[in-house]
């Protein structure tokens, strides 16, 4: 006797159905967990994790206590013992930094993070500015869509204002990449943003009943697995240093571990870096530089984003420009003086808006040990980074900020105007 068919696809698909069920149930379903252990935020203040940085529940509970934004890329990653994170914990400073950013994020990740983030509002932070994110093409594509978070680009949207030059600007710059296409009713309401119309109906009840619900959840459900502990490491480093804070004594120590750690070659780079990553390829890099600029970039716009978001959010931010290790840069030809240039454009940028607390290093390349490798801050760099960040988050509450924000920032005219006349 044959089964009926109805009986036939329900044993073939009825379980598949039922999950689908309950996985849409589990997304769209309003709940919460309680909230994460203080060793969880803890580890992820440190972690450096991507499910980390496209997230935002864990960030939100750390910067509702003394967690403080410490925003940068891959420089943030060299931790030794003379690094924020190990010296707020062995000093038992006031504030613990939260690292975010890895390799490869740059403004405009930050954009969506910050622009994101809660708990932030006239509180302080710390950004590191790489002079290298400011090539002419700007953030590559691939590196973005990597990093990227629908969830942090729906909040974007659902605040998005369509009169505003730097939502426009940012739903326009989003809509670049392919990313923005992997859901078809924020594409079209970034485009929407972009013309300056406001959401349909139907785009914000999509986002908000549907959208953000779900990536909350997804944000709850994940954002805690696959954390990179670098917390023993930090703790590790923390019982090298003395248990009085005495910069002399600990520029001493970092000069020695500098010259412990730089054995292997002329240029002043960690043994192991110059090993793994340069020693093989040297010839071939020699001059290989001479023609690199970082003048020119629609970075510079990228950036403007974030200067708005920290303006909108009351927040006081200490910008730190790094050097580039000047021995490495006579080998491969790169132009400090275009460097130079690169700089002054930043700091007019930053300064001429109101954003006065900028550490300038970019003169400090020549200084022994204080690179940990071409490009990237380390021992005695780390130390004279913090004898400006001690006293700046000797209070982590922003003082009233007037910015005086332009929007020609936003322009290609900005972008490709070169450094002449800028002070």
């Amino acid at each position: 006797m044959k089964k009926p068919i109805g009986k036939i696809l329900w044993r073939g698909l009825g379980p598949l159905l039922i999950a689908v069920i309950l996985v849409a149930a589990l997304m769209l379903v309003p709940f919460k967990f309680g909230r994460s252990s203080q060793a969880t935020i803890r580890q992820a203040a440190s972690s450096m994790s991507a499910n980390v940085l496209k997230g935002e529940n864990i960030k939100n509970e750390a910067m509702a206590e003394n967690y403080v934004p410490f925003i940068g890329s891959s420089e943030l990653s060299r931790m030794d013992a003379f690094h924020p994170s190990v010296l707020a914990q062995k000093y038992h400073r006031n504030y613990r930094p939260f690292l975010m950013g890895m390799a490869g994020t740059q403004d405009l990740t930050h954009f969506l993070s910050i622009n994101a983030l809660q708990h932030v509002n006239w509180k302080k932070a710390v950004m590191v500015l790489s002079p290298q994110w400011f090539v002419p093409g700007g953030v590559r594509k691939a590196q973005f869509d990597y990093f990227f978070s629908p969830a942090q680009m729906t909040t974007f949207l659902l605040s998005a204002n369509p009169n505003s030059e730097a939502d426009r600007y940012a739903a326009s710059r989003l809509l670049q990449f392919p990313s923005a296409d992997s859901d078809r009713i924020a594409n079209d309401a970034l485009k929407n943003i972009a013309a300056g119309q406001k959401l349909s109906d139907s785009q914000y009840w999509y986002l908000k009943q549907i959208k953000e619900p779900m990536s909350d959840h997804q944000d709850i459900l994940f954002s805690q697995l696959f954390l990179d502990n670098n917390q023993p490491k930090l703790t590790k480093a923390a019982k090298t240093l003395p248990g009085t804070y005495d910069a002399d004594v600990l520029d001493g120590l970092a000069t020695q571990d500098g010259m412990n750690e730089t054995t292997n070659n002329a240029f002043e780079l960690k043994n192991d870096f110059y090993t793994k990553r340069v020693k093989r390829n040297l010839p071939k890099l020699k001059g290989s530089q001479a023609t690199w600029s970082y003048v020119k970039s629609p970075e510079y716009s990228d950036l403007q984003l974030v200067l708005n978001t920290y303006a909108k959010k009351h927040m006081e931010v200490l910008f730190v420009i790094p050097p580039i290790n000047a021995k490495w840069a006579a080998y491969t030809g790169l132009d400090l003086g275009m460097i130079q240039n690169t700089v002054t454009k930043l700091k007019y940028q930053l300064k001429s808006q109101g954003f006065n607390h900028v550490l300038d290093l970019s003169q400090d390349g020549a200084q022994p040990y204080f690179m940990e490798d071409t490009i990237h801050i380390g021992w005695r760099g780390w130390l004279k980074m913090d004898q400006t960040v001690r006293p700046f988050l000797k209070t982590t509450k922003a003082a009233p900020v007037h910015y005086k924000l332009n929007d020609d920032f936003y322009t290609t005219r900005w972008q490709q105007r070169s450094a002449n006349g800028l002070n």
